[in-house]
């Protein structure tokens, strides 16, 4: 197979450094321009008619639709990587005949692995043994480490079980309800009863022997039994079929778990109650390394809420103290604004340790927990020009009224929404939402159609990354 690879003169030495080596196939590297991806149907059409190929990759960053070309020349053109110098990643996508007419070859790749990942983690738990399993999530052994999502003050919560399914769909394994020391008996049953028919593993997170013992026509898991509570609850939670999380009290956690198991409990989760940060996280952390003879649960509540830094970063580090301690469950919270979404990157991070099993480190596994900073930066040609004059300061009218009228940008319901004389326009990115303002000639100044392309990119942006959104504010 011969293949032509059309760039342009800025990147063509990336192009055959990434290239070299490659004995798979036979191929043509020909600059076409300045730029690789200003390459036109017409100069193509010019290339193929010179020489014989079986296939054509042309950059990625290629905006031209070449269907004619390959209809009138019989030579497929496909798109490779955006930069050059990954143009090697394509070697296996041409031997296979995986490139696509119209997505960069980088799509694909990632796609390919994302997908990979998760077929490799779907494979993992259906072939792994666990220490126990409840309502089909399993705990433990070789299985993956479960999401625990904590919502603090349940009896409390406006809309519990919307809450419940935000959880599961953020990716949460099983969904722990918390009580207060005002919370009641009947509170308990309330809540449980309000999310009975749910199939999933719900827990009930109280120190109260009462409030536990009201949640037991439901519940899966029991936060937290004592030394001092197990007497009295043991065998009502063995009778339920549930599982206990131990902590320790006045008695050591070695010696609470010994009697939990002499009392018949069968379904065991120790947790050494993980400090916050400053205040004895790490000596508390090293009491996660001992074995206690059950799985273990690694609480990071106090660790990522207790901290003001960004979630992500923190779910991948505890993510990995979890892996490394052989925790079966991590419990988190997304209670206060810093923390939504800590849910579903700790998902991701437990996903990302798990693959990276039998490796040495948590990375290039498939699944990253990156949201803002990059894995690689994007290797653009340099800008070419001969003249560059400095913009002056913009005049405070750049945001004018318009003629036709202004608009009211906000975030709603995980979506843009631009309001102008009681009528709104809704939609998911910034595009749909302006396109739809100009057809129906929604603006008529140049610079207040730069003004709404502006506040409306930064509102998806705001959707994007879970951030609030203030027109005229600073993202």
């Amino acid at each position: 197979m011969h293949v032509l690879f059309p760039t342009g003169r800025q990147s063509e030495t990336a192009l055959r450094s990434a290239l070299d080596g490659t004995d798979a196939f036979t191929y043509s590297i020909v600059p076409t321009g300045e730029i690789a991806s200003f390459l036109s149907p017409g100069v193509l059409s010019r290339l193929l008619s010179a020489d014989r190929y079986d296939l054509v990759v042309v950059s990625g960053m290629c905006t031209a639709s070449f269907a004619e070309v390959e209809a009138s020349c019989g030579v497929p053109v496909r798109k490779g990587t955006r930069h050059a110098a990954d143009m090697r990643l394509c070697v296996p996508l041409i031997l296979s005949g995986g490139l696509s007419a119209t997505s960069p070859a980088d799509d694909l790749l990632s796609d390919e692995r994302q997908r990979q990942a998760a077929d490799r983690l779907s494979e993992m738990e259906r072939t792994a043994e666990p220490a126990f399993v409840l309502r089909g999530v399993m705990f433990g052994g070789t299985s993956r480490i479960k999401v625990i999502h904590e919502i603090m003050d349940a009896h409390r919560h406006p809309a519990l079980r919307d809450a419940v399914l935000a959880a599961v769909t953020g990716g949460a394994d099983v969904v722990d309800l918390g009580f207060g020391f005002d919370a009641t008996p009947d509170d308990v049953r309330r809540c449980f009863a309000e999310v009975a028919d749910l199939d999933i593993p719900l827990s009930v997170d109280t120190l109260d022997p009462a409030l536990i013992e009201a949640a037991l026509f439901r519940c899966d898991l029991i936060f937290s039994l004592t030394a001092a509570t197990l007497p009295l609850l043991a065998a009502k939670v063995e009778a339920a079929g549930a599982a206990a999380v131990l902590i320790p009290g006045d008695t050591s956690l070695t010696d609470t778990v010994a009697a939990a198991k002499k009392l018949g409990l069968s379904k065991i989760l120790a947790d050494p109650l993980l400090q916050p940060p400053l205040s004895g996280m790490i000596a508390s952390l090293a009491g996660y390394l001992p074995e206690f003879g059950c799985p273990k649960v690694l609480g990071c509540v106090n660790v990522v809420e207790m901290v003001d830094a960004d979630s992500p970063g923190m779910c991948a580090l505890l993510a990995a103290a979890a892996e490394e301690c052989g925790a079966a469950a991590v419990l988190v919270s997304a209670h206060s604004d810093k923390t939504r979404g800590a849910t579903r990157e700790m998902r991701r991070a437990v996903e990302m340790t798990a693959l990276s099993r039998g490796r040495p480190y948590p990375k290039d596994a498939g699944v990253d927990v990156l949201i803002l900073k990059e894995k690689r930066r994007r290797r653009e040609p340099p800008l070419v020009y001969t003249t560059i004059s400095d913009a002056p300061k913009a005049s405070d009218d750049l945001a004018a009224y318009d003629p036709c009228g202004n608009f009211r940008i906000g975030v709603e319901d995980g979506r843009i929404v631009a309001v102008r004389g009681g009528h709104a326009i809704s939609g998911t990115n910034w595009y749909d939402v302006f396109s739809a303002i100009l057809a129906e000639d929604g603006v008529s100044l140049l610079d207040h159609a730069a003004y709404l392309g502006k506040e409306l990119y930064k509102a998806e942006l705001a959707l994007r990354f879970g951030r609030s959104f203030e027109q005229d504010g600073a993202f």
